[in-house]
This record gives structure tokens, sequence and C-alpha cells, in this order.
């Protein structure tokens, strides 16, 4: 159907486009995507909603149907984190000069560039690397992203991805990366952490977490490291921010590119939460050169004594290339940017200190008294842990049910067996202790073998 306000709904018009790029038809864009997930039919769509109050009403519906994890006791993690936000940060992003700004340039948007150049330099400060991004989508894109900033740096097109990885994430890694790119997944050992692993010159990167999927901090980064720069493959470690007040930054065990999600630094779990993901380098120019998303920087002006702040290095990306461009810019999620600079001024260095060791002593004592549960068995017990962990029991899902009716989110189930439970600084002593309370409740009693009856 032509649409009156879309040029490129006109047929001649389309089937220009399509001759151009050698498709026969728009079902051919497709072809990548499964049959048995493409819908082949129209939307059923309801009737039209005929004003703003109809439409208002109809979302407010909808949002209600959701339930805040500030309302009630959530241990959900994940990949969105149950972090405090202070007020600051919901007062300072709220501002009309940054919530309503999109694009923009220096010269008439000094407030929105000077507070991103904070947020970067602060990052820079927290992950001891001197290059940092304008935050993209989220942590997924980041983390795709970085991997391909590797195989054009080295030239090389293998990949080796520890399989203490998110499900999520690993399925839109690969739907990035593997039809070119292709991904190999390294094992995960007794401990919780990255395998031993074999690599040849064909390999761009090695790609781990710290805190991995299962929350634990991986202690072998920089044997990791050394292993992949002896065949020529850089380290991509993910990171999450939050956790570098009390874990040596990546960059200081051999990691040549970091990225992850800022989403704790700041950000509400509001409908999925807010995210955006971040990139990290050293200051190297073949390296810096592969970085797709916008850098700002800080550059005198022509008055003497004056500076400004704006792009770096922009004919390296897409808005300056087009389609020659190495990777598509892509929109930034720059006001989650701003709203991590204003968390991250506020914290200070001992400020994050201080949070990363509450959570290191909450998350350990949340794994001691669950561990101790008949019929709960706490798997990589002795690693370290930040955040996250993960236990057994006989059956995950008839405990998450039997924890809801408390009003008890008890985590996440990773399969029949296993759930991921997720322990912040918001979780008082006296919340882990109702957690654990209702996990006995719930499990079966066990006999003196430990089979439940």
């Amino acid at each position: 159907m032509t649409h009156p306000y879309i040029p490129n709904a006109e047929p001649g018009v389309r089937a220009a486009m399509l001759a151009e790029i050698g498709a026969t038809s728009v079902d051919d864009l497709y072809g990548a995507i499964p049959a048995s997930l493409r819908l082949n039919r129209p939307l059923d769509l309801p009737a039209p909603l005929a004003s703003e109050h109809e439409l208002a009403r109809h979302m407010r519906g909808l949002l209600d149907r959701n339930t805040d994890t500030l309302e009630t006791l959530s241990f959900l993690g994940g990949g969105c984190y149950p972090h405090h936000v202070p007020a600051v940060c919901d007062e300072v992003n709220n501002r009309g000069e940054f919530l309503t700004a999109y694009a923009g340039e220096p010269y008439e948007d000094h407030g929105r560039f000077q507070a991103l150049f904070e947020y970067v330099s602060m990052m820079a400060e927290l992950l001891e690397m001197d290059v940092v991004n304008v935050p993209t989508y989220d942590g997924f894109q980041a983390t795709g992203t970085a991997l391909r900033m590797a195989a054009r740096y080295t030239g090389r097109n293998r990949l080796l991805v520890s399989a203490a990885i998110g499900a999520d994430k690993l399925s839109k890694l690969r739907d990035f990366l593997d039809h070119d790119v292709p991904i190999t997944l390294v094992p995960v050992g007794e401990d919780g952490e990255t395998g031993a692993f074999e690599i040849d010159d064909t390999v761009a990167a090695v790609y781990v977490e710290s805190p991995n999927a299962y929350g634990v901090v991986e202690t072998r980064l920089a044997a990791i490291a050394e292993q992949a720069h002896a065949e020529g493959a850089l380290l991509v470690v993910g990171a999450d921010p939050i956790a570098l007040g009390v874990l040596a930054p990546p960059a200081t065990l051999g990691a040549d590119i970091v990225c992850g999600d800022i989403q704790s630094l700041g950000m509400h779990q509001s409908y999925g939460g807010g995210h955006a993901g971040y990139i990290a380098t050293r200051d190297e120019e073949r390296l810096v050169a592969e970085f797709p998303s916008r850098l700002f920087g800080i550059a005198p002006t022509a008055v003497p004594g004056e500076y400004g702040f704006g792009d770096v290095y922009y004919d390296r990306t897409s808005f300056a290339l087009r389609e020659e461009g190495k990777e598509w810019v892509g929109t930034a999620a720059a006001l989650w940017g701003i709203t991590a600079g204003v968390y991250l001024a506020l914290m200070g260095p001992q400020g994050m200190r201080e949070l990363g060791e509450t959570v290191l002593a909450r998350t350990r004592y949340a794994m001691d008294v669950l561990g101790a549960v008949p019929g709960v068995r706490v798997l990589h017990e002795t690693a370290i842990h930040f955040r996250e962990f993960a236990i057994e029991v006989e059956d995950a899902q008839a405990l998450l049910d039997d924890l809801r009716t408390d009003g008890i989110y008890g985590g996440i189930r990773l399969d029949d067996t296993t759930l991921l439970v997720c322990v912040t600084e918001r979780h008082a002593k006296a919340d882990i202790d109702r957690l654990v309370a209702a996990v006995a409740a719930a499990l079966p009693v066990q006999d003196h073998e430990g089979h439940g009856r």
C-alpha cells in the first residue's frame, strides 16, 4: 500500500531500491530470519485510538500491569540490576536541555557535550583506559561492536567467547557476528571461571566477562591476556563498571578493549531498564580508528584561554563516510551517559569502593545462608562472587512460583534445577533472611540422605 507521507512506499521507488541492492523482493531482506519466526500475515491490530486521552488511558493500563521491583522483594538480575538510584540522577536527566536533546552540535549544545565529556572522563578514570565512547544503545550492542573492532584491527575472522555468558547476550552476538565472524565457545571450569582453550593465528579476540554470567569474578584474566597476545589476538573483557570500586580494572590485567552496560550507574529497572553501552580502549590511533561511535573531547577554541567540547576523529564515522563507514554509528543513548556521569560524580572513588565492598559482603552472606538450607546447593561456592550466584534445587520453577506467592521474586531460572540469585546494596540482611526462610519453607523436607519427600 502506498502511504501518502512515506515516499519509499511508492512502488516504483521501492522497486528501484530493491534493484540497487540486487534483491527481487522485500522478502529477500528477511532471508536470514528462520521461517518459523516470521509472521507471514498482517499484524492483528486493534481499531485506532481516536484521541490523545484514549491513547494515554490505554498506555496507563498497559504500564499498570508491571510490578515495580521497588514495591516487592526482588532478587532478579541477569543483566538489569536493582541498584539504588540517587534522586539527583533523576533530577538531572529530567532537565529539559538533556531530556529532549537528540543529536545537536557543539556550537548549539554546549551543556550536553560538556556533560558527556565529563562522563567519558570519569569512566576512563574508573576503567584505567584512555578512550571511552559516547554510549551505544546497550551493553549487548557495545559487546558486538567491540568484537567487530577486534576483528577489523587484527584482520582475522574467528572469536573465542567464554561460555559463562548470558543466553540473551550470546544470541545477540551470534546474530550480529556469526555469519562472517564465527564464535567458538570456551567451556566453563568446575570453579565457574573460563576454562582452558586453544588459540591460533586465525582468532581475532578472546571475550571474557568478569563478573561473568554466574557472578563469578575471573581471576585468570592476566593469563588469558598473555595467551591471546602470544598469538596476536586481542583480549576483550565485559565488565560492569559498578564493580570496579573493588575489582582491578581489566586494562591492568591485559585487556585491550573493555565494554559493557552502564545500567547499574543510576538507572532504574524500568520496564526492562534504561540501558546504554560503553566501549573503552587505550589511546592507540589504529585501535581508536575502529570505533564506529562518537567520541567527545575538549579542545581550545579560536578565543585564547577558551575551550569547547565536541567530536574527536569525526572522519572515521559513518556520519562522515556514509556507506563507506566501517560500521553504522547508530543512535546513542546519550541521556544515560549523562545520568551515569552524575552517579559517578556523586559517588566518587571512596563511594564506589564502599558500594563494592557492601555488595561483595552481602553476596557472600546470601550464598552462605542459602547454602545451609537443606535441598539447596550453591554452585562455584569457593569462587569470588560479585552480586550474583547460582543455586541448584530440585525444581527451580516450582520454587520460584512458591516464592512469588510470598511476594518474593527469587531469581532467574537458568534451567530446570538452576536459579540465578542477585543481591545488591538494596538488600538488607533482613531481606536476605526473609528469602532464606521462604526457600526453606517451600522446599520438600529432606530425609537423612538428602532426598526430598
